[in-house]
């Protein structure tokens, strides 16, 4: 069957795309078993070259990417043309030239009994879903470092933005990638993405996504020892204290609750500030967030678009009327713009939304919610922060602004959660691991954790002949 994609913006129908089904996965599953062997047996090095050839192919087709992933996730197309397909590139580019150096690595150790070695094998076919708010960028950091290592994909993109995963597929039969190693199977996350999850012949599942899918995705993965991992939810703090350089601290605030109208797992939707800079910190993150423009994410000049469906803008806005019932302040925003250009005019957009009067406790510092919201918290002391920063069911990022390098090692190291940036946010290393605590993730994403995920380690143990008795037995192996 087919389903329609929507065009966010307009609210208009953008295309159809193909309903898979367990069938669609299963034959997806079995063409990539039978590409398994001869990928594996492909050199790192053609693979880096097939991969480098398949982010040409990408970079050449830049623009007509970007205006894709604009129309489908309501993105600004200047967005998607400096941030998401540049970085959908550099993940194609980074795992290849990786892989080549991951793999010259010698794993050998010696003692007098035995020579111990460790080889890498690759996993077998590696299941990949992947979210809809960066599409591309998501994607591309599941498939290249799995492919990169000698792993078929079998690829399930997000319903809601199907459309440059399509685009990347007809790229990857232009290079000549061989056919069955990279499987794109579009549908229903009920659908297609649970028999993803759950077929037999997948030993591995990387999933980016919310925080209850992604523990029904853990559950039916434990259950079948499959190698998994989780990259899920935040509720993630931005930390402002009074010694901080304040005019650089409110523009991180306002870049991480706003970025990508909000909608990034990385997103700051809790700000603490501390008390004697409480209220110049709200004024000035006010100020900077009506002077956001909302507009047409098909022209050039646009910096802010519609959130990626209706139904997710509806879901950001109860969250927003549920918090004012609990005794929220608005400060700013709160609903859906009134005056938008005529095209986009019944798109989801909501405008950026800065709250406060609410407590750590309260429902909407607990909950994500995925939308360009903020909600700015007062404190006094480094305790009653760090208390408050982890004091939620999420552990993904955190954000510290401070002058003081040795509170930003006091504050940064007793925070749970996978990165923390000290005054700054969202500055990436391909080579760091990438991933959260509790609720937000299992496992590590990004260099050679991706890497490694996508191995099985083998070691060859070959005993020393000249200290094997007759019976086979190394003297003193079991101490070894």
């Amino acid at each position: 069957g087919l389903w329609d994609v929507v065009e966010p913006a307009t609210g208009l129908q953008l295309a159809s795309a193909a309903s898979g089904d367990a069938t669609d996965i299963d034959r997806a599953v079995q063409a990539a078993r039978a590409a398994a062997a001869g990928w594996a047996s492909t050199t790192v090095s053609e693979r880096r070259d097939l991969l480098q050839s398949l982010a040409d192919a990408v970079e050449e087709r830049l623009e007509a990417f970007a205006v894709a992933e604009s129309a489908d996730t309501g993105k600004p197309v200047h967005l998607a043309t400096t941030v998401d397909i540049p970085r959908a590139v550099a993940n194609l580019r980074w795992f290849a030239d990786a892989a080549v150096e991951f793999t010259s690595r010698e794993i050998c150790f010696t003692t007098k009994a035995a020579k111990s070695e460790v080889q890498l094998r690759p996993a077998g076919v590696v299941g990949a879903i992947s979210p809809w708010n960066l599409p591309l960028y998501l994607l591309t950091w599941k498939i290249a470092p799995a492919l990169a290592m000698g792993c078929p994909v079998v690829a399930k993109p997000s319903e809601e933005t199907p459309t440059t995963a399509t685009m990347l597929a007809h790229c990857a039969m232009d290079v000549g990638l061989p056919a069955g190693v990279l499987n794109i199977v579009h549908g229903l996350g009920a659908e297609a993405g649970a028999a993803l999850v759950d077929h037999p012949d997948v030993p591995a599942i990387t999933f980016t996504g919310g925080t209850a899918t992604g523990a029904r995705v853990n559950s039916a993965c434990a259950g079948a020892f499959k190698k998994v991992a989780l990259e899920m939810g935040g509720k993630n703090p931005v930390i402002i204290f009074a010694d901080a350089d304040i005019d650089a601290a409110i523009e991180t605030a306002a870049t991480a609750a706003f970025a990508n109208q909000g909608q990034i797992c990385l997103c700051g939707e809790r700000l603490f500030i501390e008390d004697s800079i409480y209220e110049r910190v709200l004024k000035g993150l006010v100020e900077r967030a009506r002077r956001i423009k909302l507009g047409d994410p098909a022209c050039a000049d646009t910096r802010f678009g519609s959130l990626v469906s209706a139904t997710h803008r509806d879901k950001v806005e109860a969250a927003v009327q549920q918090a004012v019932l609990d005794g929220a302040r608005v400060h700013c925003g709160g609903g859906r713009p009134a005056d938008l250009p005529q095209r986009v005019r019944d798109g989801a957009f909501f405008e950026p939304t800065v709250l406060d009067g609410l407590g750590p406790d309260a429902t909407f510092n607990q909950q994500e919610v995925f939308g360009p919201v903020v909600c700015a918290m007062p404190f006094s002391s480094e305790a009653e922060v760090i208390e408050a920063a982890n004091g939620t069911p999420y552990g993904l990022c955190a954000a510290v602004c401070t002058g003081d390098p040795a509170r930003a090692a006091r504050v940064g190291g007793a925070i749970d959660a996978g990165t923390v940036w000290i005054n700054c946010w969202l500055v990436r290393d391909f080579r760091v691991p990438f991933g959260g605590m509790k609720h937000s993730g299992l496992g590590r994403e990004g260099g050679d954790a991706a890497l490694r995920f996508c191995t099985e380690s083998v070691t060859i143990c070959t005993a020393n002949t000249n200290t094997v008795d007759a019976t086979g037995a190394v003297p003193g192996a079991a101490d070894q």
